[in-house]
């Protein structure tokens, strides 16, 4: 990866929709240059992929949890991990060190649902022992962008 790809990285995390003639003039490269590039970043995995971000309150998804959870061995991380992979509420699953295993952040529409995806789902998962929820009141910042062009000093 170059500094062009880094640029290129940048300018599609904010913008996924940037016509590649915009990101070519960004680059100083042709479009079908550009075009390569970026099917090479998709290709390798750099670029997991091009999607829409969802403001999750205008959704209808009000409640943003980090749920803690405790598997009862190490062996049982194969189901538990398959029931995140398969319960779209769950946004993000951290394997994590400290008392806990795995850190969770989860939505919900009402603190409602949320007892009953925390109940009904996450609890049922092989292997969960325990869990503890913490809500966040809001979220001034949630991004998924990395800034790939900066440079460290």
């Amino acid at each position: 990866m170059d500094d062009i790809d880094r640029i290129l990285l940048d300018a599609v995390q904010a913008d996924g929709r940037r016509p590649l003639a915009a990101l070519a003039e960004l680059a100083g490269l042709s479009t079908s240059a550009v075009n390569e590039r970026l099917r090479r970043l998709l290709a390798d995995g750099t670029l997991a992929g091009i999607h829409g971000r969802v403001d999750a309150r205008l959704a209808g998804f009000d409640v943003c949890a980090f749920v803690e959870v405790l598997l009862a061995a190490p062996g049982d991380d194969a189901g538990f991990i398959a029931g995140c992979l398969g319960e779209p509420q769950v946004q993000e699953c951290h394997h994590v060190t400290g008392d806990w295993s795995y850190l969770l952040k989860v939505r919900a529409r009402t603190t409602g649902d949320l007892e009953r995806l925390i109940g009904a789902t996450i609890k049922t998962w092989p292997g969960v022992v325990r869990t503890r929820t913490t809500l966040a009141l809001s979220s001034p910042k949630e991004t998924a962008a990395l800034p790939c062009a900066a440079r460290p000093a």
